[in-house]
């Protein structure tokens, strides 16, 4: 019995217990804390969005009623909304065309169905329903 290789010193082997799944590694709190300020940082941006766009569903609401010559109005109030007052409070008549095109990227006021607004904020014939549809495509889409 004094020869370590005798077959008879041999024990079966000693399998490890399980690895218990609760408390997790310190990485996986770690991973979790990350999820969490993630998903905080995206719900606070989807908020902020949500807020800084009010004044875009505000106006979409007031076109729904609006008269003729209140299309202008609409979209001088959503502009001054958007940009500094200097920049847009002063804007009339072509200007006002140019800037609704050049913060939409797009030319509808200036050659477009847009051109009728200023004569349908005077009382003047113009098609409502197209200018509408433009006022409505520029509050959707126009970039500050």
């Amino acid at each position: 019995m004094s020869d370590p290789a005798d077959l008879s010193n041999l024990r079966d082997i000693v399998v490890p217990s399980e690895v218990a799944l609760w408390p997790p590694a310190p990485g996986w709190w770690i991973l979790l804390a990350g999820g969490i300020a993630m998903a905080a940082i995206f719900t606070g941006m989807i908020v902020a969005r949500y807020r800084r766009n009010a004044y875009r569903r505000a106006a979409l609401v007031a076109l729904d009623t609006a008269d003729a010559g209140d299309i202008s109005t609409i979209l001088k109030r959503a502009a001054l909304a958007a940009w500094p007052r200097a920049e847009v409070a002063s804007l009339t008549g072509a200007d006002w065309l140019a800037f609704l095109d050049r913060t939409a990227r797009s030319d509808v006021f200036t050659q477009g169905a847009g051109r009728d607004l200023e004569a349908l904020a005077f009382g003047g014939a113009g098609d409502k329903q197209a200018v509408l549809t433009a006022a409505r495509r520029w509050i959707r889409r126009h970039r500050c």
